[in-house]
């Protein structure tokens, strides 16, 4: 009697734990819960890249510190004014309007298509 009280209690306990484990599979697997997932998992990714990003600024930030001092750039500034950076190559003046070469012809061909 006691047997059968024994593995009739342990088959109604691994049927609820197994049911209660496929239900919460099942709605793991819901399009709800895998975008929720999805987002969070993009929520995360987001914040390793800003945490890199920003060590990646310390430390050219650093660098050019150091590189400063060594090439004795480092001069006293006013604190209130912003940081004047160094160009390599100064950029030329933009052109305010590009025109394309006037050819001898008088009149203007739209058909792509047309041979010349």
């Amino acid at each position: 009697m006691f047997r059968r009280t024994f593995w009739f209690t342990a088959g109604a306990a691994a049927g609820v734990w197994a049911t209660t484990k496929v239900n919460r599979k099942i709605k793991q697997l819901t399009p709800e819960s895998l975008a929720a997932q999805a987002a969070d998992k993009a929520l995360v990714a987001g914040h390793k890249l800003k945490d890199f990003a920003l060590d990646v600024r310390e430390g050219m930030v650093r660098r050019e510190a150091e590189l400063g001092e060594a090439l004795g750039l480092e001069a006293p500034v006013d604190p209130d004014l912003p940081v004047q950076r160094h160009f390599a190559v100064e950029a030329s003046e933009p052109e305010a309007h590009r025109t394309l070469p006037r050819t001898s012809r008088t009149y203007n061909s739209y058909n792509r298509n047309e041979d010349h």
